[in-house]
């Protein structure tokens, strides 16, 4: 068994300084649309375990509500979870990033964010990051403490760790959603199955990727455990230093869907007057996916698309009542 797991490969597009936006990414995953009614996933709590966040930019101010990490980084404080990475502010700005009069906005803009950071910078290969399985396993059962309402991975490594299942299982045991990254170790053939652990738990929400466009995205994962796609191509969103930048990867595509779920999360128990479990806010979020007519290796039930059951409703004729 390896000792360290590793930030799933990201590919860095463009950095910019200055946007104004909702990302193409948030648009097709129909949040706006969601906002329009009201649901911003208001209180629903997600935790991101990822390399650390930068509290101070403009777009994420407000809506981090505390962190820990996790890692050897800074000595191992754990009161500083400091992004030198730039993928756990990226991740997180997909998710929550507020509604500003500049930058970009999340998929969940009134979300709250548990930073938990479980990566640290590898000083032998600049730019990536990897981390313990006990750290991660740590960060998991931290989050399961903290009561929140989802956890968000964007991470991944080859080995089955039994102590990380047990973590996972522990964690949808309490109701939480569980999402992961699929992974990018895909091979575009959906016969050959490429497994990263913990995304091929199936527990998890496992995540695989999609272009703006509604294609299958050439380096994601395929196996019989992909629930949804989500896009992961181009993906604008927040980096460290209040800058912003495009990164591809089934790690922008999680983020995605845990902020699709926050929204389902607040719409669903408003609809229904109650707490839903964790199976029924699964079922939830099924029911608002499309399929983009790949195999079920390859994009499991579909594109998340919050307005799905709009459309079918649209779609079905009125039924038709005989008399007895």
């Amino acid at each position: 068994m390896e000792n360290t797991i590793r930030l799933i490969p990201f590919e860095i597009e463009e950095k910019l300084e200055n946007v104004k936006e909702i990302p193409e990414g948030v648009r097709m995953v129909q949040a706006p649309e969601v906002w329009k009614e009201g649901i911003k996933g208001k209180d629903v709590v997600i935790a991101v375990i990822d390399t650390g966040c930068d509290r101070n930019h403009p777009d994420l101010k407000g809506r981090i509500m505390s962190g820990r990490n996790f890692t050897t980084d800074d000595n191992g404080d754990v009161d500083n979870y400091s992004d030198y990475n730039g993928h756990g502010t990226h991740v997180a700005g997909t998710i929550a990033a507020a509604e500003n009069d500049q930058g970009v906005v999340g998929v969940a803009p009134e979300a709250k964010l548990l930073i938990l950071k479980v990566l640290a910078n590898d000083p032998n290969n600049p730019g990536s990051a990897t981390g313990k399985y006990e750290w991660i396993i740590n960060a998991i059962n931290y989050a399961v403490d903290q009561k929140v309402d989802i956890i968000s991975m964007s991470l991944g490594g080859p080995s089955d760790v039994p102590e990380l299942h047990q973590a996972v299982k522990r964690a949808v045991e309490n109701n939480i959603l569980v999402v992961c990254a699929a992974g990018n170790e895909g091979d575009g053939n959906e016969r050959t199955e490429e497994l990263s652990y913990p995304a091929a738990y199936n527990e998890v929400i496992s995540v695989g990727a999609v272009s703006l466009a509604g294609q299958i995205s050439r380096f994601t994962n395929s196996n019989k455990e992909i629930d949804v796609v989500a896009p992961g191509e181009k993906i604008l969103s927040t980096i460290p230093g209040g800058k912003f930048a495009v990164f591809s990867g089934t790690s922008m595509a999680t983020p995605h869907v845990s902020g699709a779920l926050a929204l389902i999360k607040q719409l669903s128990e408003k609809e229904f007057g109650r707490k839903l479990t964790e199976p029924e806010l699964y079922a939830q979020l099924i029911k608002r996916t499309i399929s983009l007519g790949f195999s079920k290796a390859l994009e499991g039930n579909g594109l998340v698309y919050l307005t799905a059951p709009n459309r079918l409703r649209k779609q079905d004729k009125k039924p038709q009542v005989s008399s007895m």
